[in-house]
């Protein structure tokens, strides 16, 4: 049987929509039954739709507080029971008794080799820095942020050329690739989630797998 999987946007959606066409082509064995977001008119929203995927809107109003919205979320998610919960570019911080809810089955994934550079302008900081690589990784949500316990990281090499956007999009290309795969572990049986750590393949997962990309530099 598939997992459902919802996943929460904030905008373009390009994970999600990468997510979303690796359960359409059978690469994992689950599906996207919703798409979550939490600002109307994002083009993510449009490319759900596309792809024939339920949407809905739980739009953030600050003056309701987060209590509010995390109670209408959270009822959207109870009404279609997922497997999986994902996490691609939504921008809001979640409670830690919402995140604990939804224990070992909401991921997310963040721009930077973490525990590196959490939080916002991960591209930015990486090139101050002077990094030679920089990459993304793809994590079990906890209730820090950017902190949980990390299963897969890409690795791209950071050019002496480079700029914020020319690196962002080359680790976006990667972010495409290892968040299907991530979800389709957690979907098959291959991951898990026991006494608050990461399992793989029957085994405690002490440090996160990566995938090296960098090599895949276009000259």
């Amino acid at each position: 049987m598939k997992r459902r999987v919802a996943i929460l946007i904030s905008g373009r959606g390009s994970n999600m929509a990468a997510i979303a066409r690796a359960c359409l082509d059978g690469s994992i064995n689950a599906g996207v039954n919703v798409v979550i977001s939490d600002r109307p008119g994002v083009p993510g929203l449009t490319t759900a739709r596309d792809l024939g995927i339920e949407t809905r809107i739980v739009p953030w109003q600050s003056a309701r507080g987060r209590q509010a919205f995390e109670r209408a979320l959270g009822e959207a998610l109870e009404a279609l029971r997922p497997d999986v919960i994902a996490l691609a570019g939504f921008m809001r911080i979640l409670s830690a008794p919402f995140v604990e809810r939804y224990a070992g089955r909401m991921l997310n994934i963040h721009p930077s080799l973490l525990p590196k550079y959490r939080g916002l302008h991960t591209h930015r900081c990486a090139l101050a820095a002077a990094d030679l690589e920089h990459g993304a990784s793809v994590h079990f949500v906890t209730a820090e942020l950017d902190a949980g316990p990390v299963v897969l990281q890409s690795r791209v090499a950071v050019l002496p050329q480079d700029t914020e956007a020319d690196l962002s999009a080359r680790v976006q290309a990667t972010e495409h690739i290892i968040y299907p795969k991530v979800i389709g572990w957690l979907a098959s049986g291959r991951l898990g989630w026991r006494e608050g750590g990461v399992w793989l393949d029957g085994r405690p997962l002490e440090t996160p797998m990566r995938e090296d990309f960098r090599a895949n530099v276009a000259t």
